[in-house]
């Protein structure tokens, strides 16, 4: 067996076959669990000096053994050596088993009635490999027909869709704490002053030259009122920066420029500045933008009105 698989085939094999089962059964992400985790590589190099070490040590062991054969061994060794690999024991005992055939000495003995042109058919049994796969088989399509038709379980669209849904639940778990993958549909408003003083910064390096240092408006509209043109709050002024204004003559995109999590604060920014009345401000465009998602006065009355009601 050693003479078709020598040892500088056995050794990487074996390596690459320890590696390759490691690699898939060690969750390491999208780098190789040798190089994330280091005890794995430290693993990895033992295991192929102990792999060399015990070849070594096998080889040392075979040619002693040859030294303190008899001539008779040696010379039955060698033979054995020679063989090609149809011609070993070994491999004949293994067909032997898997195909349970008769000598061809003993084919008279299975020879049937059966004679068509000279062609004569010989009464042998279905190899054992055919007949265990087919109770293989027969075994499998009762469990599965159990499964699937019996307790319903999941076929494969059904699985798909399931693997779908929660896909799009993990991505859009993932959104939310993605800063640079944010959108009009997931970015909030920042309140908090460290965010506030970044916007202001990216405002005054970018948005300043046309709507002033102090948001009043020159080129550019006045963003301290609240008239917008393109619609105002967190969503709609983080879509207008992050896709450009008017086609023509509206500002341009800013979304090659910054990055969404800049362009959150600079949004959040320029709302943190309404109603802070610059001087001179230029008139005001566009319609009055009023947050459809916030309470009206009536509604918040009437919260109120009723929490007494309840407390009294």
């Amino acid at each position: 067996m050693k003479k078709f698989f020598p040892v500088y085939v056995r050794v990487p094999i074996i390596f690459f076959i320890v590696f390759a089962l490691m690699e898939y059964f060690i969750d390491s992400g999208d780098r190789p669990a040798f190089i994330k985790y280091p005890m794995v590589a430290v693993f990895l190099f033992v295991f192929l000096f102990i792999l060399i070490a015990i070849e070594i040590t096998l080889s040392a062991v075979n040619r002693i053994m040859y030294q303190l054969m008899s001539p008779e061994e040696k010379a039955k060794l060698e033979y054995e050596n020679s063989l090609s690999l149809t011609e070993s024991t070994w491999y004949k005992d293994l067909m032997h088993k898997l195909t349970k055939t008769q000598p061809i000495e003993k084919e008279g003995d299975l020879l049937m009635d059966h004679d068509y042109d000279g062609i004569k058919e010989l009464d042998n049994n279905l190899p054992p490999w055919w007949v265990y796969l087919f109770y293989i088989c027969i075994v499998f399509g009762v469990i599965y027909f159990a499964r699937y038709e019996v307790f319903g379980g999941d076929d494969q669209e059904m699985e798909l869709k399931k693997e779908m849904a929660q896909a799009k639940i993990d991505v859009d778990e993932y959104l939310k704490t993605a800063p640079d993958l944010m959108d009009e549909k997931t970015v909030v408003l920042l309140t908090d002053p460290e965010s506030l003083a970044a916007g202001k910064e990216i405002f005054t390096t970018n948005c300043a030259a046309c709507h002033r240092a102090d948001a009043g408006g020159q080129i550019g509209p006045n963003l301290t009122d609240n008239h917008w043109i393109l619609g105002g709050g967190i969503k709609n002024l983080f879509h207008t920066i992050t896709n450009g204004g008017r086609d023509g003559k509206g500002m341009i995109a800013w979304k090659g420029t910054l990055k969404p999590k800049e362009i959150q604060k600079v949004a959040s920014y320029i709302l943190s500045l309404q109603g802070s009345n610059p001087k001179d401000p230029k008139e005001a465009e566009g319609e009055i933008w009023v947050d459809e998602s916030a309470p009206t006065k009536d509604t918040t009355a009437s919260t109120a009105k009723d929490s007494t009601e309840v407390k009294k």
